[in-house]
């Protein structure tokens, strides 16, 4: 089991405040997540969820949830759905994201990132993460694909 996907469980486990822990310790690995406050949902192999609240932090000019804000999200899902799902002998980095916008974000939002389980044990390096953002009633706010480069990791010296 992942580092990621164990922390998760054990912090799941705790009623109330597990999941909170979770996801403010996640998010300081990379200090821009924390900017969101993401709540992470469900963490399992191939599959991520986060919600980010609806509030004034991440709002644009028109009061909706800004496009960087659904960005980090989506990332912050790939990252732990990556870490939930990657070989213990590869590694990953991202290459890059292409997303389209398809609604206005005016609820909290669900990030929710997917991946299937073959992509993992293949041989090609160019594996996409299929990523969406939802608002409470369901509506696609987000979507798209980000890009991860998977290789072998280097052998221990």
């Amino acid at each position: 089991m992942s580092k990621v996907l164990d922390l998760y469980s054990k912090a799941h486990s705790i009623p109330v405040v597990g999941d909170r822990l979770f996801s403010f310790a996640f998010a300081q690995m990379a200090p821009y997540f924390w900017s969101i406050r993401p709540r992470f949902t469900v963490i399992e192999p191939n599959h991520a969820e986060l919600v980010i609240r609806d509030r004034r932090g991440v709002h644009n000019h028109i009061g909706t949830v800004h496009a960087i804000a659904l960005c980090n999200g989506l990332e912050a899902a790939m990252g732990a759905l990556a870490e939930a799902s990657i070989p213990a002998d590869k590694r990953w980095i991202p290459k890059g994201m292409k997303v389209s916008y398809t609604a206005k974000a005016t609820s909290d939002i669900t990030c929710i990132a997917e991946t299937d389980p073959e992509q993992w044990t293949g041989d090609d390096p160019d594996l996409p993460v299929r990523v969406r953002g939802e608002r409470t009633d369901g509506t696609v706010v987000i979507e798209g694909v980000i890009r991860l480069w998977v290789t072998a990791k280097p052998p221990k010296n």
